[in-house]
């Protein structure tokens, strides 16, 4: 009778086993690694029911061989039979070589963690998960994608990190799964959107070129541009490359005025009218005494000396010593020497204390290191304790693997590419889709991805101007961290979405 039993729980086991594996080579998810659990929340309008879908997806070459594993968490309102005009939101972040934590926990998901809001470091464990009552969960479904080496994604077979680490390659996989993901779970014919943070939002440019323009295509809907970079030349601080100088004042003076470093702080309004006035100072006689170079007259120099001391808070001494070009790790830590202070680069309105106050550069981006152990154990915390993850392998919330291993070459040559630009990706998708819309939120104390810079992507490479969303919030790169900007943010969001959803 024992022997019965123990046949019987063997072909049971083995008929659920061949089962598992065969639906996985239909649709390629991997067998016992989808976990499924019911969940509710008080959300915006009441209370929400929601399943949420934990995982690995297995992603096949050309030639059926598995090339690649993504971890994601899928979230689904269980109360909606009809899905087709029901927006389904892919949501990932940056680095290249970040996990999609900061969004998932900070802003889209249903959870989120507490952490302070006045740019203060976030205390040591324990961390307290709450329900997110702004989540967007109500009128739109949310995909959160963890690229590989993040997370638990990982190259498979004989696939390395590196055949997925660069623009290109990295859009390419990414933009595989989301067609795999619509396959499977119908959504077709669902309104869809990617929405990124910081290189994610370069990412989500390339991938609606490949989503929009490679076989089997898909439109989308638009995109969400969190903390935007899609033009480098308007970021990075390369010799000859003056235009950083111009695109990075205006959060030097959010910057000085949040800090009260200004001389004259007094003589404005507020800051978006104080924003406004450095704005055409950057592109008038500030752009005219950079291209100038050493043909600037000596009169036009000492102008543009004072007005930069006025909107910077920088002594005019050192203004003059960096000839009128102010490079954004300096300024990061001479605004406050005299105070022995640093301020960060994701978020300045958070301060730091070196251990030399004589250095040009500050040690460590205190923005950075005031809240990655809160999101790091909240991720972890939350996979086990609300998803049912129960993994002993690392999950990667950043990798400076990927970072460091990154192919930032798109176009053929280096020469042909310049600095790297897809913002043309998606003023394309505009003209070739009459419905695609773009989100763009950026915050003021932003010294990463600047939102003069994102300005002055936006208003080239033939975009519609109507079809794009601008918002404003008074933080940083991670606005959400601030909790009335979060607020507004999540309301600009549901407002963008709005189309959709009355």
């Amino acid at each position: 009778m024992m022997v019965k039993k123990i046949l019987i729980s063997f072909l049971f086991v083995t008929l659920v086993t061949t089962s598992l594996i065969a639906k996985s080579d239909e649709v390629g998810i991997l067998p016992f690694d989808l976990v499924e659990t019911k969940h509710s929340i008080r959300g915006k309008n009441g209370k929400l029911n929601y399943i949420a879908v934990a995982g690995d997806t297995e992603l096949k070459d050309s030639k059926g061989k598995p090339k690649a594993s993504i971890f994601s968490t899928a979230y689904f309102r269980s109360d909606v039979k009809n899905t087709s005009e029901r927006p389904l939101i892919f949501v990932f972040n940056g680095g290249p070589g970040s996990s999609s934590v900061w969004l998932h926990l900070g802003v889209f998901g249903p959870k989120i963690v507490q952490i302070p809001s006045d740019a203060q470091a976030v205390p040591a464990p324990p961390y307290t998960l709450k329900e997110n009552a702004l989540t967007l969960l109500d009128i739109a479904d949310m995909v959160f994608i963890d690229p590989v080496g993040t997370g638990y994604s990982t190259a498979l077979g004989e696939y390395e990190g590196k055949d997925f680490w660069g623009v290109r390659q990295d859009a390419e996989i990414m933009s595989d799964f989301v067609r795999q993901f619509i396959t499977k779970y119908q959504r077709w014919n669902s309104p869809k959107y990617l929405a990124g943070e910081s290189y994610g939002t370069t990412r989500a440019a390339v991938m609606v070129k490949e989503l929009q323009e490679g076989w089997g295509s898909i439109d989308l809907n638009g995109v969400f541009l969190i903390s935007s970079i899609v033009d480098f030349q308007a970021g990075d601080f390369n010799t000859g490359n003056d235009l950083p100088f111009i695109t990075f004042l205006p959060t030097y003076a959010a910057t000085a005025w949040y800090h009260n470093a200004l001389p004259n702080k007094e003589n404005y309004a507020d800051l978006p009218t104080f924003i406004e006035e450095v704005r055409t100072f950057a592109m008038t006689e500030y752009a005219s005494a950079l291209i100038l170079g050493q043909n600037v007259s000596k009169e036009a120099f000492t102008n543009v000396v004072d007005r930069l001391h006025e909107y910077t808070g920088l002594s005019k001494k050192y203004l003059e010593q960096t000839n009128l070009r102010i490079d954004e790790m300096l300024f990061m830590k001479e605004l406050l020497r005299d105070r022995g202070l640093s301020v960060g680069r994701l978020d300045s309105r958070y301060l730091g204390v070196d251990a030399s106050n004589v250095e040009a550069r500050f040690d460590t981006d205190p923005s950075s290191y005031a809240i990655d152990g809160a999101y790091t154990a909240a991720m972890q915390t939350y996979l086990a304790s609300d998803l049912n993850i129960l993994r002993q392998q690392r999950y990667n919330i950043l990798s400076g693997e990927v970072f460091s291993n990154w192919d930032w070459l798109y176009e053929g040559s280096a020469r042909s590419q310049g600095y790297l630009n897809t913002g043309h990706f998606l003023s394309r998708a505009q003209r070739q889709n009459p419905s695609f819309r773009i989100f763009v939120a950026n915050g003021y104390y932003d010294l990463a991805t600047p939102f003069f810079a994102t300005e002055y992507s936006f208003n080239r490479s033939g975009f519609d101007t109507q079809r794009i969303t601008m918002k404003y919030y008074e933080s940083g790169h991670m606005m959400y961290i601030h909790h009335p900007s979060l607020k507004k943010l999540a309301d600009d969001m549901r407002a963008f979405l709005s189309i959709y959803t009355n």
